[in-house]
């Protein structure tokens, strides 16, 4: 499949950690406006369950095996996606860790900072880098790096502001993936390519042992926006379902 074709086959994305959770409902709704999806995930009894509840909810969904901190998964993955699409329309970088607790700065176990980084930030490049030459194929390839407004500096330096708790894990991988975003946008400025980071906000899912005040679907509404967005803006931003997000 070819970019001179695209205009007779339904749209593709890959969702990473899309087996629950607000990855699951960003691959249920770019379903429902028929894309064929990718559902990536690391389990591979959580994927298949994924796979066969969205196919019987009728959406055209695929399983891709993905832990996107190992590069021959990557790898794999990305032929996968080769081999069962030709190209790639959106890629939505949604797998993400905590690190786990306690992230006080005067306790941490450093290995919780450098399993984060590696799953957010690190999984992150590695994913998109395997990705981009199918990308390159699309007309209008879009990547959304699901962040959190726990990563704003401005807003962990706002008195008042609700940032949750003290984290030197989880937090700072956030805004190191946002800086990451910046310098993709920077890159592929001349390009087709549009990246943006997105905050689902405080959503019930078992990141935060289900205590968010949004559901997966409110969640995953801002992804799905940023993955079908038309035209050539915006790239290199942050937003959330109420507008842009301030580093």
């Amino acid at each position: 499949m070819t970019e001179t074709n695209t205009v007779n086959h339904p749209k593709v994305a890959l969702v990473t950690g899309a087996n629950k959770g607000i990855g699951y409902e960003i691959a249920a709704g770019l379903g429902t406006l028929g894309w064929t999806v990718g559902v990536g995930a690391r389990n591979e009894e959580r994927r298949e369950a994924a796979v066969d509840k969205l196919r019987a909810a009728g959406a055209d969904v695929f399983g891709v095996p993905l832990d996107v901190t190992d590069d021959a998964s990557v790898t794999a993955a990305a032929r996968l996606i080769e081999e069962q699409a030709g190209r790639l329309d959106a890629l939505v970088n949604n797998a993400g860790i905590t690190g786990g607790m306690p992230q006080e700065p005067t306790m941490v176990d450093v290995d919780r900072v450098r399993a984060a980084v590696e799953t957010n930030v690190i999984g992150v490049i590695r994913v998109t880098n395997a990705l981009l030459p199918l990308l390159r194929r699309s007309p209008a390839p879009r990547i959304v790096n699901v962040s959190s407004s726990v990563g704003s500096l401005t807003l962990q330096t706002t008195p008042g502001a609700e940032t949750g708790p003290i984290s030197i894990a989880y937090a700072p991988s956030k805004t190191f993936l946002n800086a990451v975003t910046v310098q993709y946008a920077k890159e592929l400025a001349d390009t087709h390519i549009l990246i943006n980071a997105v905050c689902p906000g405080f959503t019930a899912t078992d990141l935060n042992g289900f205590r968010g005040v949004r559901t997966p679907q409110e969640g995953a509404a801002a992804a799905i926006r940023l993955a079908t967005v038309e035209g050539h803006e915006p790239t290199g931003r942050f937003f959330d379902d109420e507008g842009e997000v301030p580093w």
